[in-house]
């Protein structure tokens, strides 16, 4: 599995990126820059930057840390170097959406695997333990100076195009992190039909929690329900709900992951 989200993150490089010579930040954006200006292969500047990387985690980081990143930082080179690289789409906009998007999925399955390919993300970790830095922002911000270099090699449409890859990057990343089942978390409280809705929620089998709460104004005992529904059936039970009483308090939150059974 973590050699095929490699290779997913290879295809990007090599069939998005590099053929419109577009660096949207990272080990990889470095040598899309030194190839397009100096002609240096690109896996073997991915694997000098691992190098480097591997070198600097095991002076810095702990043993854990170093296992995690060093398999990827060999991988990835070899595999930028055996994937073919050739442009498949003619419209450059078109390109770093699909890019993005096809990048994401692989950093974000590497993630899922608690794995890494290395490169850049070393840095960020040691300023996390050092000076307790969030990685996110100094990862972005390693990111940005790679992507503005864009200006010297390509040009400005090649740094505004890396830019909003980065934008894409970064929302399909969150997608996937959060997975595409989206449920909802929905609390029900009635002053007078509460017992009539939990009726008609389990007439219609769904599970619920019930839950004694206390009002903060009246100070009054009642029972609140919590309900898990899918997104598409988040209005029906809405409708089901106002059908008993108008005046149902409802509040609904998004839920990423639901795990476990009933109680």
């Amino acid at each position: 599995m973590f050699v095929m989200a490699l290779e997913i993150v290879a295809i990007s490089i090599n069939f998005f990126y590099a053929p419109i010579d577009v660096a949207a930040g990272g080990a990889t954006g470095v040598a899309i820059l030194l190839n397009a200006a100096f002609g240096i292969n690109r896996s073997i500047t991915v694997l000098v930057v691992n190098l480097i990387m591997i070198v600097l985690a095991m002076i810095f980081l702990d043993r854990a840390t170093v296992k995690k990143i060093i398999f990827g930082s060999f991988a990835l080179p070899v595999l930028l170097w055996v994937t073919p690289s050739f442009k498949i789409v003619d419209d450059q906009l078109l390109a770093v959406i699909i890019g993005g998007a096809v990048f994401a999925t692989g950093i974000a399955l590497t993630y899922r695997l608690e794995a890494s390919a290395g490169g850049t993300t070393v840095p960020p970790l040691i300023l996390k333990k050092y000076f307790g830095i969030n990685t996110a922002y100094s990862l972005l911000c390693i990111d940005m100076v790679v992507t503005f270099f864009n200006i010297f090699v390509s040009g400005t449409s090649a740094f505004f195009l890396a830019a909003f890859s980065l934008v894409v990057t970064s929302v399909v990343m969150r997608r996937i992190e959060i997975g595409l089942d989206l449920k909802q978390q929905v609390t029900i409280m009635s002053n007078d039909h509460i017992q009539e809705i939990k009726e008609r929620l389990l007439s219609d089998q769904q599970s619920l929690t019930i839950m004694n709460v206390r009002g903060g104004y009246t100070d009054n005992e009642k029972e609140m329900l919590m309900v898990m529904v899918d997104s598409q059936s988040y209005n029906h039970l809405l409708n089901e709900v106002h059908d008993i009483d108008e005046d149902a308090f409802v509040v609904a939150s998004n839920v990423t992951e639901v795990h476990g059974g009933l109680m």
